[in-house]
């Protein structure tokens, strides 16, 4: 699912003029029980902040996630799903240390399909397990472990470093690409120093840092940084395209 086209222009910048039909791509990657159209409906403020400068498209993850423990009888949600499992019981938990990575395999080839066939992207956006996912994507295309995906940007949302054995090696070198990581100081969910760990492993990073806990803030006092970030990264990208057309 991908955020609706307006015509007209969408402003300007002070050396390449940005229209609406030069909007960043971004694919948005849901977190743990949710799924395309919950995540959509969340960041929606946040959508409309820097709808100027990009354009998002939602996936939903190819595995259902199971019922809360003690709550079997309940049934499945079909509406809540999951990009990998690291328990074995067969749930997720972000905190949860050494791990299975069962899924993970069929969700890395979905985001690189998606990237391939509904692109051009040039961001990942994701939250909580959409945000560890994201990591990950950036440390294996900074290293050159997957050639179909390049993102030229990421946002993370209340990330986090996956803590299973499978993916350990996948943090050793550090990521040159910009993104953006924002993270709640009081999140009950995954601990803030699991998402400051994460960004500790990207050099060219803003922090966004709120005093609510495991959600993605979009309030007025958000709003500079966010829209500074993507105005950013469009102004980069429309820039590095006309130098290779001429």
């Amino acid at each position: 699912m991908s955020d609706q086209e307006d015509s007209g222009a969408a402003g300007g910048s002070s050396s390449v003029e940005i229209q609406r039909k030069d909007r960043l791509r971004v694919l948005c990657i849901h977190g743990y029980r949710q799924n395309e159209f919950s995540f959509r409906s969340k960041i929606g403020s946040f959508r409309k902040y820097v709808d100027k400068y990009a354009e998002f498209v939602f996936i939903s993850a190819p595995h259902q996630a199971p019922p809360f423990p003690g709550e079997e009888d309940k049934g499945l949600n079909e509406n809540q799903k999951s990009w990998w499992f690291n328990k074995p019981d067969g749930h997720f938990r972000g905190i949860y240390k050494g791990g299975p990575v069962v899924g993970f395999e069929e969700s890395l080839r979905l985001v690189e399909e998606t990237w391939e066939k509904q692109g051009p992207f040039q961001g990942l956006l994701g939250f909580s397990q959409g945000g560890c996912f994201v990591g990950l994507l950036s440390h294996l295309a900074e290293r050159g472990m997957i050639t179909r995906l390049k993102p030229e940007f990421v946002v993370i949302a209340s990330g986090f470093r996956s803590l299973s054995l499978a993916h350990l090696n996948y943090y050793e070198n550090t990521v040159k690409i910009p993104s953006l990581h924002i993270y709640g100081e009081n999140d009950d969910i995954i601990p803030t120093e699991m998402s400051e760990t994460l960004a500790s492993g990207f050099e060219n990073k803003a922090v966004v840092t709120h005093s609510g806990g495991h959600y993605f803030p979009a309030t007025a006092a958000q709003k500079s940084a966010y829209v500074e970030f993507f105005r950013d990264r469009l102004q980069e990208h429309l820039e590095a395209a006309e130098l290779q057309n001429n």
